[in-house]
């Protein structure tokens, strides 16, 4: 399985030369079985638009997992070139919450947008998901809810057999209570999403030290996503969804509190490869 990694921000785009390095694009994974083009999206930020690029010039043929329906997650999705021509087919999967098209609606539809989801070009289908297990483009999904605010919110977990992928993007842990560590708890849903994954891709908005103030924003601390990786058994961390005001450098600063932990971790960035 590869993944490659589209857009990373959480939030907003991050335009500039200080946000370059590790890239301003929001949320988005493109994934691939082995020797394949990518086929599985995990949400459709603005990274999206680079997923075109890893098509050779084909349609896209696939399907797109959204966590959410917050713009970060969603704003790319007239964007992408490679889902918007005659010869593509798109399922686009939400977490169910009435009718999906109805819902798609309130972001991307006039006054808002010049067209509705249902005018892009293409053969696309819009499906609302329930929480549990489903086969999706060849791969096994695990999809349960997790505490986010705003809006009913997935988890993932992806395996094609061999490896296999979390994705917690907006992750707010504290909103059930504050744990041991003041981070949240590790509750049943993140733990079985997490559980012994070969890469934990898990929301680092904040730091434990901004998680105070900030934790009605409804994200985690990059913290968290160390201890719950250390608790479920996850091989290695990839902290992700990074907070639109953070320089590459202040980024490699948060990078480098976790230099001696026994997991390996990165900060994710635009362009990235996992090979699992």
């Amino acid at each position: 399985m590869r993944v490659h990694v589209c857009g990373v921000r959480g939030s907003t785009p991050a335009p500039g030369v200080a946000f370059a390095r590790y890239g301003g694009h929001t949320s988005c994974l493109a994934v691939a079985a082995d020797g394949a083009v990518p086929s599985l999206i995990l949400d459709a930020g603005t990274g999206i638009r680079r997923v075109t690029g890893l098509l050779d010039g084909r349609a896209f043929d696939g399907s797109i997992l959204l966590g959410h329906l917050h713009w970060d997650h969603t704003q790319g999705l007239p964007f992408f070139a490679a889902g918007d021509r005659p010869d593509a087919r798109t399922t686009l999967y939400l977490p169910a919450q009435g009718d999906p098209v109805e819902v798609l609606s309130r972001f991307m539809a006039p006054p808002h947008f010049p067209i509705p989801p249902t005018s892009l070009r293409g053969t696309w289908r819009f499906e609302g998901l329930e929480a549990g297990d489903h086969e999706i483009e060849g791969f096994s999904v695990l999809a349960l809810d997790i505490p986010h605010k705003g809006g009913r919110t997935f988890g993932y977990r992806v395996s094609d057999g061999r490896s296999s992928l979390a994705y917690l993007s907006d992750h707010n842990p504290v909103a059930l209570e504050p744990g041991e560590h003041g981070l949240g708890p590790h509750h049943e849903t993140a733990l079985r999403l997490a559980e012994g994954v070969d890469v934990l891709v898990h929301d680092a908005q904040h730091t434990a030290e901004e998680l105070p103030d900030k934790a009605a924003f409804g994200h985690s601390a990059a913290e968290y996503a160390l201890t719950l990786a250390e608790a479920a058994g996850a091989r290695r961390v990839l902290l992700f969804h990074h907070d639109p005001n953070r320089t590459d450098d202040e980024e490699d600063a948060l990078l480098a509190r976790f230099g001696e932990s026994p997991i390996p971790v990165d900060a994710a960035r635009e362009g990235q490869v996992l090979e699992l």
